[in-house]
């Protein structure tokens, strides 16, 4: 397996300035005693190099080994949407009913700052990864999307840590601004959406979009709409704030500049068919995420990290973990798997692989990218129940990616299952309609991979008899990743810090059902999701069968 093999794995990998042969395995046989460390870590992707990158900022004496089955950044680390978002799986409402209030705000914010620091990492270590930080446009095409986003606006202002802005579009591609005065009545919809790692944002109805009705001065069930902003101007470009005491990097910088400005006070124009209105979060960069995963192999191993690749680890327990290749005796054991974890007896059913796959076009010109509007750094979705996500990357790509391929039985992952000919060609058709300018550019990448969905859809870090676990990203692991490095690292050293008492510490996911159930119900739910936008199109109200699903996915 070389280099050839890791370069059809994705357009990451394709254009990935880096040799991709394999580093060497351990040189042993399966149970012999062939090394010893102080942290053995399962798995090389983003998880388990950001932990060992931490580590040795705290005690660069350790001795580290990663162990990975294929290459580092194999897997969702590097095939991922390069959206570097502080998104996490759980929403702030669904932290707060579960942790309370200042939890979830706590959380939130660590979040934000998080997206921070890996710039500062990118910026120190100079890894170059194509880091633009412009932020991220969620269109809203309906009017039950624009109440969507109306309530997701309401609610992050409700917890005071998010900065979202909505803001009414301007330019040929938007819809008149009549549409905007519809807004439909309130529904219990538990409505979400996953972006970036292929990514998380979630706005529901009934509980929360009543918070979020009462926080923007509403009744929340109807009455005269909110009032939009003016057509998106070209602000000044933005900054993210110092990072705060919470989930600060452990290094102090100046803040970071987002983006770069465009024309001063021109009205901001984006080219998407029957857009209503944009949610602007500024809490996004736009990465390659082949090149930071990649980048931060070679990084930590400049630090002393051994990584071992074509590294199949079988097992672990405390103090030992035992792989094809001889077993590694180590004070703390790291397990760093994500949707992997499901091909493992000892976490088979912690984790449920979900596919999302993605397409590549081929470049397109600077003027079709001016009609468009999207610049260097933005990334982009909508407010449909299918998720989709989207970059324009630094090469003048389109890079889109979404839900749709099904879950298979047993939580099986096979190579094929990396490939949809059916999804590739709905995430044209959902391209070319969302973005028209699209349609004339060749499709040149397609490529998949498996994501990790815990039973409740919460994410979460533990360290328990000398193992650490992190991981159930739902998508949202690009950044959060970096937050599990740090949280890991400070309590596999007792390293006191306002991260180890974050909401997610400690938190274990129920176990998945077993089959027929997990089968039935997981594609139950991809089904559900599919029907819920055809609904809505047809009633031009927030779907039922949305609602009547939601407790699948443990919201």
């Amino acid at each position: 397996m070389g280099d050839a093999r890791y370069r059809a794995l994705s357009l990451w990998h394709d254009t990935v300035p880096d040799d991709l042969t394999p580093r060497a395995g351990l040189p042993g046989t399966r149970g012999e005693h062939i090394a010893d460390a102080d942290v053995a870590i399962v798995g090389g992707g983003l998880t388990g190099l950001w932990t060992a990158y931490y580590l040795t900022e705290l005690d660069p004496a350790l001795r580290i080994v990663v162990l990975e089955k294929e290459i580092a950044g194999f897997g969702a680390s590097g095939r991922n949407g390069g959206w570097c978002s502080a998104l996490f799986p759980a929403s702030a409402a669904a932290l707060e009913r579960r942790h309370g209030r200042d939890a979830a705000v706590r959380m939130r914010r660590a979040m934000v700052d998080t997206v921070a620091e890996v710039g500062r990492v990118v910026a120190a270590e100079g890894i170059e990864c194509d880091w633009a930080a412009g932020g991220t446009l969620t269109l809203a095409r309906s009017a039950v999307q624009l109440a969507a986003a109306r309530a997701e606006v309401a609610l992050a202002a409700a917890y005071g840590v998010d900065e979202l802005t909505l803001h009414a579009l301007a330019g040929p591609g938007a819809a008149h601004p009549s549409v905007l005065r519809e807004t439909p009545r309130k529904s219990g919809v538990s409505r979400e959406t996953h972006s970036g790692e292929t990514a998380s944002r979630e706005t529901r109805s009934g509980e929360t979009a009543g918070a979020a009705g009462r926080a923007a001065g509403t009744a929340g069930t109807g009455g005269a709409p909110q009032a939009l902003d003016a057509p998106r101007t070209l602000d000044a470009p933005r900054t993210l704030d110092a990072p705060r005491t919470l989930g600060a990097p452990r290094t102090s910088g100046a803040a970071r500049t987002l983006g770069a400005p465009r024309t001063s006070g021109a009205a901001r124009t984006l080219g998407a068919r029957g857009a209503l209105a944009v949610v602007h979060d500024p809490a996004c960069a736009r990465v390659h995420p082949a090149k930071l995963v990649r980048g931060l192999a070679r990084v930590v191993e400049r630090r002393g990290v051994t990584i071992h690749e074509q590294t199949e680890v079988l097992d672990w327990e405390r103090g030992r973990v035992r792989t094809a290749r001889g077993d590694v005796h180590a004070g703390a054991v790291v397990v760093a798997l994500e949707g992997y974890g499901a091909t493992l007896p000892r976490t088979h059913r912690r984790v449920l692989p979900l596919y999302s796959l993605m397409i590549a076009t081929e470049p397109l010109p600077a003027s079709v990218w001016d009609s468009i509007g999207i610049a260097h750094g933005e990334t982009f979705a909508d407010y449909r129940h299918l998720i989709v996500y989207g970059q324009r990357t630094a090469d003048d790509r389109f890079a889109f990616g979404g839900r749709g391929a099904r879950y298979h039985w047993g939580s099986t992952i096979r190579p094929a299952y990396d490939r949809s000919d059916r999804v590739f060609a709905h995430l044209k058709r959902a391209l070319d309609d969302l973005f028209p300018q699209a349609a004339p550019y060749a499709v040149t990448h397609r490529w998949g991979g498996p994501l990790g969905v815990p039973r409740d859809w919460h994410a979460g870090v533990t360290f328990e008899n000398g193992i650490a676990t992190a991981g159930g990203y739902v998508g949202d692991g690009l950044s959060t990743t970096n937050l599990a490095g740090r949280t890991l690292a400070d309590l596999i050293t007792g390293a006191a810090s306002d991260l180890t008492t974050l909401a997610w510490v400690g938190h274990r996911s129920p176990d998945w059902e077993p089959e027929p159930l997990r089968f039935l119900g997981a594609n139950l739910g991809l089904a559900a999701t599919g029907l819920a936008d055809a609904e809505e199109r047809m009633t031009h109200r927030p779907s039922l069968a949305a609602h009547l699903t939601a407790p699948l996915t443990g919201h």
